[in-house]
């Protein structure tokens, strides 16, 4: 089984089999039952947590709060804000009947037509229309706002192209919806929480991204602006990998969710929803991982140290554990998750095998001469360099280079990022150029006519107006209409 963990496609040469493989082999999830849908395991379902209590620790101080929601939305709520049931129309799975009945032969079950719902309910796809209809229940009062909840839930979208992680029938996400009594107080939550992402992405995935508004074409259903991170994968594809949308007063009005204010006026109220999904598993997966096996910045990884030991007898693995307990006292004090695989099913060769693929930053064998010449071997994964350290506080070593790690693997991903962002000014230079992946710079006439001709016949699209960089008016690259800045246009995943 080990051996096989090493056999990975290359990136190279298929790079979406090397990713699909990897989450098998890496033992982070699974295909299920269910068309479209996988299983996520423990091992991936760790990853998935520590990303979920590091963002709901951020959320909460800035001072959101967490409730949750139905998971079935009556079909006549998303019919209320017209945008919105257009966008999601057509990924939809509706329930129709409550009951089952014996078949007629006796072999099986079938629907039982008498057990019709009155009105049919929708599993949620998201939950802005269910929360809508709440809040109307909750808000009175200037004094109520604002209004800030997230939940932590699940989704169903009916996706014909399925990916693990990427783009799966069902996932798991959060989802932020905030009621404020101004428009200026709901546009600087949506900015506010964009950054949060931003800040996530970066000091903890260790994943630079790129903010920037998305084009009207691209916004969310039903908003008035959508905010994103973009991240570039190796393959040079971007990842859109959280949005924060400003609503206005979109679903505030098809609510009726008002507000008395401080002059003593009913006013509507303004909204603004965020969220992020296990898509982000795949954006780690595919920003740092090798052929070898996964990459995992130290902050997300479950395992930030494995120390392994190499014996002949039961008499060297006593020796070795008695000299481990220390410094495993002492990675606990320093905070940091370590592991110690004492377990006789498998060779040490194995267990090294098996935790570069999966990724564990920082990998110490000890063996009885390591003992007696007073050191350990130290290997990182990102670099997958090996060096001999003194045993003595050699928890405090690794607590440092976890940090090196951390900071190397963000540094690699900015690299590539640069390397693979080009300013294009000729349509005909772009077609050729974005066959090999890449951000590319461009400037765009501001119409859906030109953006979805750049979808039609290069499959890319406008990634998003970025919030920094390069303001210089200019033409469009494709009609030479004047541009008001440049945007970042990609393939995508």
């Amino acid at each position: 089984m080990a051996i096989e963990l090493k056999n990975l496609t290359k990136r190279a040469e298929n790079y979406s089999q090397w990713y699909n493989e990897l989450i098998v082999k890496a033992d982070l999830a699974e295909q299920s039952a269910v068309r479209g849908c996988m299983v996520i395991k423990p091992y991936g379902y760790a990853i998935w947590e520590k990303m979920q209590q590091t963002l709901d620790r951020m959320f909460k101080e800035t001072g959101v709060q967490n409730a949750y929601f139905p998971l079935l939305i009556p079909k006549s709520y998303l019919c209320r804000e017209a945008e919105h049931v257009e966008g999601f129309a057509k990924e939809c799975a509706v329930v129709t009947h409550y009951r089952l009945k014996n078949s007629p032969d006796g072999k099986g079950v079938v629907v039982d037509p008498e057990a019709r719902l009155e009105e049919e309910l929708i599993v949620r796809p998201t939950s802005e229309t269910i929360i809508w209809g709440t809040y109307k229940n909750w808000i009175h009062s200037w004094r109520d706002l604002p209004l800030l909840i997230n939940q932590w839930a699940n989704v169903m979208r009916w996706e014909m192209r399925t990916r693990m992680f990427l783009r799966t029938a069902e996932f798991l996400w959060q989802e932020g919806h905030c009621a404020h009594a101004t428009a200026e107080e709901s546009e600087a939550r949506t900015v506010q929480m964009i950054n949060v992402y931003a800040d996530f992405a970066e000091k903890y995935m260790a994943m630079p991204v790129i903010r920037g508004v998305k084009s009207a074409n691209e916004r969310f259903a039903g908003a008035v602006n959508t905010y994103t991170i973009e991240a570039m994968m190796q393959d040079g594809k971007a990842l859109q990998s959280g949005t924060s949308h400003n609503l206005g007063q979109n679903f505030a009005k098809a609510f009726d969710v008002t507000f008395t204010n401080k002059e003593n006026k009913p006013e509507y109220v303004w909204a603004n929803s965020w969220g992020v999904s296990t898509r982000l598993m795949g954006a780690l997966i595919m920003t740092h991982s090798d052929d070898n096996g996964l990459v995992l910045p130290p902050r997300l990884a479950p395992i930030q140290v494995v120390i392994i030991p190499i014996s002949k007898n039961a008499e060297q693995l006593a020796q070795i554990t008695e000299k481990v307990q220390p410094i495993l006292a002492r990675f606990k004090e320093l905070g940091i998750t370590v592991k110690y695989d004492d377990a006789d099913n498998k060779r040490p060769g194995f267990k090294f095998a098996d935790y570069e693929v999966k990724g564990v930053p920082v990998r110490l064998a000890l063996g009885a001469r390591d003992i007696e010449n007073g050191t350990i071997e130290v290997m990182r994964r990102d670099t997958l360099q090996k060096e001999v350290l003194p045993l003595d506080g050699i928890a405090d070593r690794v607590d440092g280079l976890l940090e090196e790690i951390q900071q190397n693997i963000f540094s690699k991903a900015v690299k590539l990022r640069e390397e693979k962002t080009y300013v294009c000014d000729s349509y005909e230079e772009f077609k050729e150029k974005i066959e090999d992946g890449g951000f590319f710079l461009c400037h765009w006439d501001g119409t859906t006519e030109t953006e979805e001709r750049i979808k039609e016949e290069t499959k890319a699209t406008i990634r998003c107006i970025p919030l920094e960089g390069d303001d210089t008016p200019g033409v469009c690259m494709v009609t030479g209409k004047p541009s008001a800045r440049r945007v970042i246009i990609a393939r995508n995943y």
